[in-house]
């Protein structure tokens, strides 16, 4: 019998056989993927859009929303981004073995990637970005030897950057880390991304030295690390870094000679080392690229003149050398930048004129030359810069009249002339710039008549002509009589509402108002008599049908009986409604049947608000709320808007925020009930405790350690925000003060008194001025002329900033004729290189640049235009830019 003979498979059927059973092990069948889609989904908590609608049993997974397939039908992209999908992530999603594509950005997924995720070794793209993520960096995603694209930006990653996240990116293109609360240093092992094109790790905490090894990587170009506490002299890096193209260093700690040699690169187009420490000179600019479009250098210490060679960065479109201490004058050759948008030279020592040549410049947007020293006149020529939109030359010593041709600036928003010498006429061409929303002109030596042409303004809203010499009648446009008295003052021969000066009959003078008292005639008190019996009745009929009504109304409403004094000219029986929003307050009848007056012991007052008394009310089990009694109660006239009003507040929910937790209304008294916060308000911490009896004991200014003040500006910063950008429509606070920041048990923060604006409209407006006196925090547009906006609120926020660096209060008095405002104080010493002096001496065991980033964020937000003030989101991102182990 012949012996089979073992042969050996061809060569191409091995392969064949190895590939299939490659593929049997790292993919799996289309009916698999559907179960592995579906457990994804399952683990989706809220789907407001229904956008997984599709995803269900028997449906081919390819027509999924948001799936696409390759040619083998096996699942290659999950694309959800800004879909507000909430969850945790899947670890089922390790099972497609084909995936190629992960992006998820935009929703509100938490917890963090899961580690089965390491073995998706097809993945060349993930972006989970703008999420709730937290924990550390998973290390495992180094090990993805594909990936090409990692963006983990704007979740809540903290700790450090893992070295091992860079052990095999050799086919890394860009990787994003921005927007987290990352700590520690950047990693050197990032040198091993060879083929990185750009990374972005900004708006974290990291600390220490860029490594020197990323100017080996050949092909990185873009480079943006803003607001971190890096540190360190880069001048050095600068001739092995050839090929980046954008380089942001704002807002670190970078010391040393500025490094403009990177300007030189061929590449280079964007370029920022703003709030930064970095001393020299802006050098000759001959060789600059031509690429450069956005420089700037702003908040440094830098020195010297800006150089007539400035114009060889002809390509340059933002230009902002602010807040140095640049001297010399502006060289007439920036005239020839035809591109440039914005130029901001304001806050430095720079004298001379202004050229004429920078009318040449039509594209131009805003031109910022205040606080220097500038002298001569408004150049004609600048009407020739018909698109710009913020012209700023205050605080300079220019003379001479205001140009009648600035009406061609049909685009202008902004036109700040104020503090200057200027004279003549306000030209009545002004009132043609439709436009507009800010007009100061105020502290100069301008005379004649306001044009009544001013009137046609409609969206103005900021306005100023005090401190002139104008004379004559205010125009009687509504445009004017909104701004208030102080926007007209001290100009003698003004005269007209809003001013309490009457005109003289001739026209030629001013002479004081004189009103007449009016006097009620024997009919109006007849009527008003009869009205009164009329009342009356009416309140006995509803005495008599509710006297005997107790019951508790749904399931948060209760109705009170109460008795007045006997000697009260009112009816001894009031029948009361309680709204109660939270479930862990009592909402028995019997737990409120002592009544209101009881909720109101005066041995349990903690505090006066601006629309009311403040009283701390226990309930048996240990439950306190604080109740809000409003004042003057006959003003408010509307339950049903009340009602409304309140019950918005209700359905806030921010751990920064105190908590309305119901209301009461009768027809004599209504009261807020919020949350209980025990350690009373800032104010009081850092300036001396409270006197009312009703308060906790507290252990002031000693217990305010730098790192909880840290967390009490971060965290009154993110109730604004949410105020401001999370509520629809936006709720305004309009009177922020260090009364109105209570402190828990732990010292963080709750922001109280928000979203009275609407409630005091309802009070006819009684309390708005009331509210509006609390001294030093008041924007200057809400005292000059009432006019509101977010950045009202933005100017008092930044006055907290400044009390919680300096521990003085916003307004404060050294004897009977001086007046010392926060504001201008740490201004002036920061002016002076003696910023140190500000800091409350009571204060241990900080970091002096932190206390002094914190201080120019303060600053910033007070400055005098709203429009050059952050948003609330902004000055989040600053403060958590800054923020480097300040947790308590």
């Amino acid at each position: 019998m012949r012996g089979l003979a073992r042969r050996n498979p061809p060569p191409h059927a091995l392969l064949l056989l190895i590939t299939c059973f490659a593929l049997s092990l790292g993919t799996v069948s289309p009916e698999t993927e559907t179960e592995v889609l579906l457990q994804f989904k399952g683990n989706i908590t809220s789907d407001p859009n229904n956008v997984l609608s599709s995803w269900v049993l028997g449906r081919d997974p390819c027509n999924f929303t948001g799936v696409s397939c390759n040619d083998a039908g096996f699942v290659e992209k999950i694309v959800l981004w800004n879909t507000s999908l909430a969850g945790v992530l899947s670890p089922a999603l390790s099972g497609l073995g084909s995936l190629r594509i992960l992006t998820l950005f935009g929703n509100r997924f938490s917890g963090n990637i899961p580690s089965e995720y390491g073995g998706i070794q097809s993945l060349w793209k993930i972006n989970v970005s703008s999420n709730a993520l937290s924990g550390s960096i998973p290390e495992f995603l180094g090990g993805l030897l594909n990936i090409r694209f990692l963006d983990l930006s704007d979740n809540g990653y903290i700790g450090g950057i893992p070295p091992a996240l860079f052990q095999n990116c050799s086919k890394t293109r860009f990787v994003s880390l921005s927007h987290n609360g990352l700590s520690g240093s950047i990693p050197g092992s990032i040198a091993n991304c060879l083929h990185l094109e750009g990374f972005d790790f900004s708006y974290n905490n990291l600390t220490g030295e860029i490594p020197s090894e990323i100017c080996g990587i050949p092909s990185l170009g873009f480079l943006s690390l803003r607001s971190n506490g890096l540190s360190g002299n880069l001048e050095q890096q600068i001739s092995e870094c050839l090929g980046w193209n954008h380089l942001d260093l704002a807002n670190n700690k970078f010391s040393g000679s500025a490094p403009f040699g990177f300007l030189e690169l061929r590449n280079i187009s964007y370029f920022n080392i703003s709030h930064n420490s970095f001393i020299g000179q802006v050098p000759d600019l001959s060789l600059c690229s031509e690429s450069l479009e956005f420089l700037d250098a702003s908040w440094n210490d830098l020195g010297d003149k800006v150089p007539f060679s400035i114009s060889s960065c002809s390509s340059l479109k933002f230009l902002d050398l602010s807040f140095n201490s640049i001297s010399g004058t502006i060289p007439v050759t920036i005239g020839s930048m035809k591109e440039l948008w914005v130029i901001r030279f304001g806050n430095n020592s720079i004298s001379g004129t202004i050229p004429n040549e920078i009318g040449d410049i039509e594209l131009l947007q805003v031109l910022d030359l205040q606080n220097l020293g500038l002298v001569g006149e408004i150049p004609q020529s600048l009407s020739n810069c018909r698109f710009l939109r913020e012209l700023d030359i205050s605080g300079n010593l220019l003379d001479g009249e205001i140009p009648p041709t600035l009406y061609n600036m049909t685009y202008l928003e902004v036109l700040d002339l104020h503090r200057n010498r200027l004279n003549g006429t306000i030209p009545e061409t002004l009132g043609n710039l439709s436009k507009l929303q800010t007009l100061n002109l105020s502290q100069n030596s301008l005379s004649g008549p306001i044009p009544s042409s001013l009137g046609n303004l409609q969206i103005l809203k900021h306005f100023n002509v005090s401190y002139n010499n104008l004379s004559g009648e205010i125009p009687a446009v509504p445009t004017f009589q909104a701004f208030g008295s102080s926007a007209f003052s001290n100009n003698p021969g003004l005269c007209g509402p809003p001013l309490d000066v009457a005109c003289s009959g001739t026209g030629g003078g001013a002479v004081p108002s004189k009103r007449k008292p009016k006097v009620l005639s024997v009919s109006a008190i007849v009527a008003i008599v009869a009205a009164a019996l009329i009342i009356t009745g009416v309140c006995v009929i509803t005495i008599v049908n509710f006297r005997t009504r107790r019951r508790k109304v749904d399931n948060n409403e209760v109705e009170i009986v109460e008795s007045t004094p006997l000697g009260s000219t009112e009816s001894n029986v009031i029948i009361g409604k309680l709204v109660l929003f939270s479930k862990t307050l009592p909402s028995k009848y019997e737990d409120w049947e002592a009544g209101t007056k009881a909720l109101l012991d005066k041995d349990c007052l903690i505090g006066v608000g601006s629309i009311g008394r403040v009283y701390r009310s226990s309930f048996e089990g240990g439950v306190s709320i604080a109740v809000k009694k409003l004042e003057n109660i006959g003003r408010i006239k509307n339950q049903d808007e009340f009602e409304q009003e309140i019950g918005r507040l209700g359905n806030l929910q921010h751990l920064n925020l105190v908590q309305v937790q119901g209301y009461y209304w009768s027809s004599s008294m209504q009261l807020i009930l919020t949350e209980f916060i025990p350690n009373g308000n800032l104010y009081d911490n850092l300036h001396g405790n409270s006197s009312y009896p009703g308060t906790s004991s507290r252990g002031g200014a000693g217990e305010l350690y730098w790192s909880r003040r840290f967390n009490i500006a971060l965290g009154t910063a993110r109730a604004l925000a949410y105020l401001h950008h999370d509520c629809r429509p936006p709720i305004l606070h309009l009177n922020i003060k260090s009364h109105n920041i209570l402190l828990d048990e732990n010292y963080g923060p709750k922001l109280s008194d928000y979203g009275l604006g609407k409630l005091l409209a309802l009070l006819n407006n009684y309390g708005l001025t009331r509210s509006h006196t609390a001294v030093g925090y008041v924007a200057p547009e809400l005292a000059q002329s009432l006019r509101v906006s977010e950045k009202c609120d933005v100017y008092s926020f930044g006055v907290i900033l400044l009390e919680l660096v300096t521990g003085r209060k916003p307004v404060e008095s050294r004897g009977p004729s001086e007046v010392v405002v926060l504001c201008e104080y740490v201004r002036m010493l920061l002016d002076s290189g003696s910023a140190s002096d500000c800091f409350d001496r009571r204060l241990r065991g900080f970091d002096e640049n932190e206390l002094i980033q914190v201080m120019k964020l303060g600053l910033i937000c007070t400055a005098d235009m709203p429009l050059r003030r952050p948003s609330m989101a902004e000055a989040v991102q600053v403060l958590e830019s800054i923020r480097n182990g300040l947790e308590p």
